[in-house]
């Protein structure tokens, strides 16, 4: 079972990015575990189904509002998994429960993620964690040299299946 806890201090050497192209995971060790407050920014590490550190999910309150008011604001979210833990499904259920995690202890009637559009498995793992394609933001990102487009993806507080619906397995 994929976990999510606050990190410590002996999970950050083994988050460090590597050469994928889209990877944006640490490159040097971190001298302090990142913050974990769901209200502004945070990270947790994520530890796979046998409790090893697998990797990282991350999520910053997003300032640039889609509308005026702090209810127009919505967390962007990330994943990264060490090169190890890719390929198995770990980083959509550590997705899919930061997600959940932000609908239990925040307001957030939106959560979105901006991956690399050129990043197959990373709009993959968002898809298959329950964010839908919502379009594709044209040199959005500045990254290795050149402006990149982004994919958008989002989950709405909505498209939960209520609760006691045989959608939702209770």
């Amino acid at each position: 079972m994929v976990q999510l806890r606050p990190q410590r201090p002996d999970d950050l050497p083994l988050l460090l990015g590597s050469s994928r192209p889209y990877d944006v995971g640490p490159t040097s060790p971190r001298v302090e575990p990142g913050p974990c407050d769901l209200g502004t920014a945070g990270v947790l590490t994520v530890l796979d189904d046998a409790g090893a550190v697998a990797g990282e999910v991350t999520w910053r309150w997003d300032t640039r509002r889609w509308g005026p008011g702090t209810a127009s604001g919505c967390p962007v979210v990330g994943v990264w998994l060490r090169p190890d833990a890719r390929g198995r499904g770990t980083g959509a259920v550590a997705l899919e429960a930061l997600v959940e995690l932000l609908w239990q202890h925040t307001t957030a009637h939106r959560v979105e993620a901006h991956v690399d559009a050129a990043d197959a498995a990373g709009r993959r793992t968002c898809e298959t964690a329950g964010l839908a394609p919502e379009g594709v933001v044209r040199g959005a990102r500045w990254r290795r040299g050149e402006y990149r487009d982004v994919a958008l993806l989002a989950v709405l507080r909505t498209d939960r299946p209520p609760a006691g619906s045989s959608a939702s397995g209770a």
